[in-house]
């Protein structure tokens, strides 16, 4: 055996444990992320909220991406990258538990701190988690390596919405909107307490089960990276490092796409149960709607599975980005053109409108996205990767303010329409509202055109 193929066998050996661990890590990661998406009407109804007020979900769970991220690098400076892993579980964990009491009191701002704590961990895995992907093997591998995470990621946004409508939303067809109007005040109160009870076990579940996790990573044969093995960042103070890191134009463009994607992303997660409600999609047991997540989450571990057997072999990672804003480009005109009485049959599934699967295949176009954006701005970066992994994080605020202002537009143009009494609307707020990603996917297209080139500002 020659000393080339013995290495390539040693790197090959050295990335198979830290890519098991980081698969398991991202499938939690997943998990509890797509959460959100049945979350919001169930918060709507048991905590008696307007529809742009439950979409507070999303924002207190992905505002503490933004707040903690720069945090999160210097917590990670101190305790290192394996610890920081385990420690961000823990303060996942932390969060599953305050479901518990925020349950007991049916308290909507009590979840939302929960959603907060959640989020904070997820900000300090992610950027713990984040630079292994890319420095554990050769950079131009690497969106096919996060599409590998991708898939676990998705996999378990596929199963979260599944798994939390069979343990706690089974019986959402007894607590419609409509069921509760016609109650007294005090038997109104009992089904709602009820109702907002069910998620005391699962997330309690949820949380022993990350414990054990953190505990696992703790112990485990993850490596320690070193990002600045020539000490030429480590001395500078973490705003130092931020106001350099900032001349990097690739990252700072990087961040805008990311987070603009992100809008994407969450809104093609989150709002498609709330879209499927309003359209009726309520199938034989009453609540279809809340399974929606599922079908984006699908068409997401398809792109991931396009983008590992394609990249690098067939397609490089900036041509995929390409594809990807087009085809967002198109369907987000689609979705907003189109009918949404046009109705489609699938197999062991109820008649649906075709609107509601052109929102699901935005998972496809957005499924290559992370993996190739996150690469293309930390190229070049050296010893500023871990500030610029930490900055990139922060774009993760897309995810917090976008669905926010879904939420606005549509309950302002539905509300109109009731005012004016237009019985015969053809297009929902819900639907006119998905035009607000057209610019999210013009700024993904020209990242990938030119944007990623960039490497000195004018």
């Amino acid at each position: 055996m020659t000393k080339i193929q013995s290495t390539v066998q040693l790197e090959k050996k050295n990335t198979v444990v830290p890519m098991v661990i980081l698969t398991l890590l991202f499938f939690i990661l997943g998990f509890v992320t797509w959460l959100n998406g049945p979350l919001i009407p169930f918060f709507e109804l048991a905590c008696e909220l307007t529809s742009s007020q439950a979409y507070f979900v999303t924002f207190a769970f992905y505002i503490a991406y933004f707040v903690m991220a720069v945090p999160s690098s210097y917590i990670i400076e101190k305790v290192g990258y394996k610890n920081g892993i385990s420690l961000g579980l823990l303060i996942i964990a932390a969060g599953a538990f305050m479901f518990y009491p925020a349950a007991a009191s049916r308290t909507f701002v009590f979840f939302l701190l929960a959603l907060f704590v959640m989020g904070t961990g997820l900000a300090v895995l992610q950027t713990a988690s984040n630079p292994y992907v890319v420095v554990i093997g050769p950079r131009e591998s690497a969106a096919a390596r996060i599409s590998v995470l991708g898939i676990a990621n998705k996999l378990a946004g596929f199963v979260a919405p599944l798994v939390l409508t069979v343990l706690v939303l089974s019986n959402m067809q007894d607590f419609t909107a409509e069921k509760i109007a016609l109650m007294d005040e005090v038997s109104k109160t009992n089904a709602l307490n009820s109702l907002a009870l069910q998620l005391q076990r699962p997330y309690l579940y949820m949380g022993l089960i990350i414990t054990v996790l953190a505990l696992l990573v703790k112990f485990s044969p993850l490596p320690e990276i070193d990002l600045d093995e020539e000490g030429n960042v480590s001395h500078l103070n973490i705003f130092k490092q931020i106001k350099n890191a900032f001349r990097y134009p690739q990252l700072v463009l990087g961040v805008i796409t990311l987070m603009l994607y992100l809008s994407a992303e969450v809104l093609a997660g989150d709002s498609i149960g709330g879209f499927g409600k309003q359209l009726g999609v309520y199938g034989n047991d009453g609540n279809f709607y809340l399974k929606l997540t599922s079908f984006t989450m699908s068409a997401m571990v398809v792109g991931y599975v396009l983008g590992i057997v394609l990249i690098p072999k067939y397609v490089s990672q900036v041509t995929a980005l390409k594809v990807s804003g087009i085809l967002g480009i198109i369907l987000v005109l689609t979705i907003v053109l189109i009918s949404p009485k046009i109705l489609v049959a699938l197999p062991r599934i109820p008649q649906i409108p075709l609107v509601i699967l052109l929102v699901a295949l935005l998972g496809l176009a957005n499924a290559l996205c992370w993996p190739a954006i996150w690469p293309m701005a930390l190229q070049d970066l050296g010893g500023y990767t871990k500030i610029g992994s930490a900055i990139l994080i922060m774009g993760i605020i897309g995810g917090a303010v976008f669905p926010l202002f879904y939420g606005m537009i549509t309950e302002t143009i539905n509300a109109a329409n009731l005012a004016k009494n237009m019985q015969n609307v053809s297009r929902s707020g819900n639907q006119v509202a998905y035009l607000m990603l057209l610019p999210s996917y013009i700024m993904i297209l020209f990242y990938a055109v030119k944007g990623h080139k960039y490497r000195k500002w004018k």
